[in-house]
């Protein structure tokens, strides 16, 4: 893929540096400033263009007319709405922008026609739903939704003694639930599609798909404990701590932040108004203790200070709060504090440029039906891959029992509509499904057809096309 990147800073250089990893890709990065491009000229084997990432002439110097891909992540939004529109003008195929304003998170749509935008990130956004996901699923190494929300994938470890240990996948079905798959299994390192007669042992990890209601009652059956949240804590009031409050606030959860500026506590006051705002030091254990801290069922300390965020959750982890959570900006923090078993340290770099890699994925798997969503999973060793399927294929209205699929591939979840459908042997694949995929990972699905088996000629021993 031909990608160009405006905006040299934390998010473009990650980006720069991920997409260069696969030799397919020619990555072209634009900034204005020389000494970040210098650095980057450094460290990557990208081609580096100083100049207006919204010049109509710099983009042609750039390349657009072959770009399959413009990312705009400069730290302005207007500015990067610009480069998107242009670079979609001069013939970007597709076009991402960073967008940050919580002024703008309610017109994503609109902003999206009006200025041709194939996606937007909104870091902070992303952010506080990932929050939201660490603090319901607290035993949970890794959560992820697909179909707009309405399946859940969820990492739960198989533990001695727990209720999946040397069951089969038959069994489990049987026993426990036919609503959720069991869509993948890591054992010693090596991940496993599980057929029905496989069977969990203690030390694996599973990937559980699902409705929601389906996978918590599941979870539950199985002795995990989730509890449901009712009162949560935010220390600093910043954009993650507005979104965070909100998506809290719609799930019948209290919010309490702790914010020292008084101007930006009257601000959130007047856009929370179910939340509590206090003003004061959230760094200050005596603050945190007289506001009820533990009382609470879950924390997030979201300031601008990685180190306050840290000494936060500490105090609130000591308190006795169940679930606690710190945004941390500086990458070797989180490389060295999570060797030391330290949980739940999220990055807004980070998620920014997973969401985005995410989409880049799926763009390079796609080509008969669009990817909407691509996944690395079980150690990067799997995709899971959320397909929609737009235009007829060969496997439509087949049953899944007839259909030669390949070994490393499994169709996991259809969504019909608003209907979540767990696939067996008699249910079949049709026009405007949202089908959810587990593959092995370098598996090229550009098209649904591709989970088939290719079709020997018995003659010849020689494939036939589908």
């Amino acid at each position: 893929m031909n990608v160009i990147i405006i905006g040299d800073g934390k998010v473009g250089f990650t980006l720069a540096e991920q997409l260069s990893y696969d030799e397919s890709n020619a990555v072209t990065i634009i900034d204005k400033n020389a000494n970040a491009l210098r650095h980057t000229m450094e460290r990557l084997d990208v081609r580096c263009l100083k100049g207006n990432g919204a010049s109509a002439e710099v983009l042609k110097n750039a390349g657009i007319e072959e770009a399959d891909l413009l990312i705009a992540a400069t730290s302005m939004d207007e500015m990067n709405m610009v480069c998107a529109l242009t670079g979609k003008t001069l013939g970007a195929r597709q076009t991402i922008a960073r967008i940050r304003d919580p002024e703008y998170a309610n017109e994503v749509d609109r902003l999206k026609e009006v200025f041709g935008l194939s996606m937007v990130i909104n870091p902070e956004q992303a952010l506080a739903g990932e929050i939201v996901k660490m603090l319901e699923y607290p035993n949970a190494a890794q959560v992820e939704m697909f179909a707009k929300g309405r399946v859940e994938l969820l990492e739960i470890p198989v533990a001695e003694g727990g209720g999946l240990a040397y069951m089969s996948m038959r069994r489990i079905a049987k026993r426990i639930s036919r609503d959720i798959l069991i869509g993948a299994v890591l054992r010693d390192g090596a991940a496993i599609i599980p057929k029905g007669d496989f069977l969990l042992l203690p030390g694996d990890k599973i990937y559980v798909l699902g409705r929601h209601a389906r996978v918590s009652a599941f979870c539950r059956k199985i002795g995990i404990k989730q509890d449901k949240m009712h009162d949560v804590m935010l220390v600093g009031g910043g954009r993650v701590a507005y979104y965070l409050a909100h998506y809290l606030d719609e799930i019948g959860v209290k919010v309490k932040v702790v914010e020292q500026d008084s101007a930006r506590c009257q601000l959130l006051a007047e856009l929370l108004p179910r939340a509590v705002i206090i003003a004061g030091d959230g760094s200050d254990e005596s603050v945190l203790m007289e506001e009820q801290l533990s009382e609470m069922d879950g924390f997030a300390a979201l300031t601008g200070m990685d180190e306050e965020n840290l000494m936060a959750a500490l105090i609130a982890e000591r308190a006795g709060v169940p679930r606690t959570v710190a945004k941390i900006n500086r990458q070797n923090y989180i490389d060295i504090l999570g060797a030391k078993g330290v949980k739940n340290l999220v990055s807004p770099k980070e998620i920014t440029v997973n969401y985005i890699l995410r989409y880049v994925r799926g763009l390079k798997n796609a080509v008969g039906n669009p990817v909407d969503a691509l996944y690395r999973i079980v150690d990067d060793q799997l995709e899971a891959i959320e397909i929609y399927v737009e235009h007829p294929v060969r496997i439509l209205d087949i049953p899944l029992k007839k259909l030669d699929i390949a070994d490393n591939v499994l169709v996991a979840v259809i969504v019909r509509g608003n209907t979540v459908i767990i696939p067996h042997g008699d249910d079949s694949v049709q026009l405007h499904d949202r089908v959810i995929l587990f593959a092995a990972r370098g598996m090229e699905i550009a098209n649904l057809d591709d989970i088939l088996l290719p079709v020997l000629d018995d003659t010849l021993g020689e494939e036939l096309p589908l």
